[in-house]
C-alpha cells in the first residue's frame, strides 16, 4: 500500500489524504456524535417531562396538606368520624356492637344482626353522602333472612 502511494504524484497524495481525513470526520460524526446528540435530545425530553410531572406532583401535595389543614388535627377528625358514625346508624335503625378507631385515622364498625337494606343504605349514605371512604366491608348472613352482620372500616375521604 506504501509502494502504490509513493508511486502516486504529489497532488493526488494530498487529495487522497485530505479524502481520507472527510471519511474519517464523516465516520465520527455518523457513529458517534449524531448518536449521541440523539440521546441527548430524548434525555432533554424525559427531563421536560419529569419537570412537569414534578409540579403536578407538588400542586398535589400542596391541595392534600390545605385539605388536610381544613380539616383540624386527627384526633378531630376522628372524634368527628366516630360522632358521625353513630349518628348515622342511629338514623337508619342500625346499632352498634364494636366501634374502633384504627392508627391511620380510620374507624372499625361491627355491626350484628342488621337489616340489611337498612345497612346498604347507611353505607350509601356514608360513602355519597357524606363523602366518606368505605375501604373495607365484609358482610356475613346472620341467623335469620334478610338479616347480617357486617365489618365495616372506614376512612377520611378527601
Amino acid at each position: 500500500m506504501q509502494a502504490w502511494f509513493a508511486r502516486l504524484d504529489r497532488r493526488e497524495q494530498l487529495s487522497l489524504l485530505v479524502l481520507a481525513v472527510v471519511v474519517g470526520l464523516y465516520l465520527v460524526w455518523v457513529l458517534l456524535w449524531s448518536p449521541l446528540a440523539a440521546m441527548r435530545d430524548r434525555m432533554a425530553e424525559q427531563n421536560t417531562a419529569t419537570a412537569a410531572a414534578l409540579v403536578r406532583v407538588d400542586t398535589l401535595v400542596a391541595e392534600l396538606q390545605q385539605a388536610r389543614t381544613a380539616a383540624g388535627p386527627g384526633g378531630q377528625q376522628r372524634s368527628n368520624l366516630t360522632a358521625l358514625v353513630n349518628q348515622s346508624t342511629g338514623r337508619f335503625g342500625l346499632s352498634v356492637n364494636r366501634l374502633q378507631p384504627g392508627s391511620r385515622g380510620d374507624l372499625q364498625v361491627r355491626l350484628e344482626n342488621a337489616r340489611f337494606a337498612d345497612l346498604i343504605a347507611w353505607l350509601h349514605q356514608l360513602e355519597l353522602g357524606e363523602g366518606l371512604l368505605l375501604e373495607e366491608v365484609a358482610i356475613t348472613q346472620a341467623g335469620s333472612a334478610g338479616f347480617v352482620n357486617a365489618t365495616i372500616r372506614i376512612g377520611q375521604g378527601l
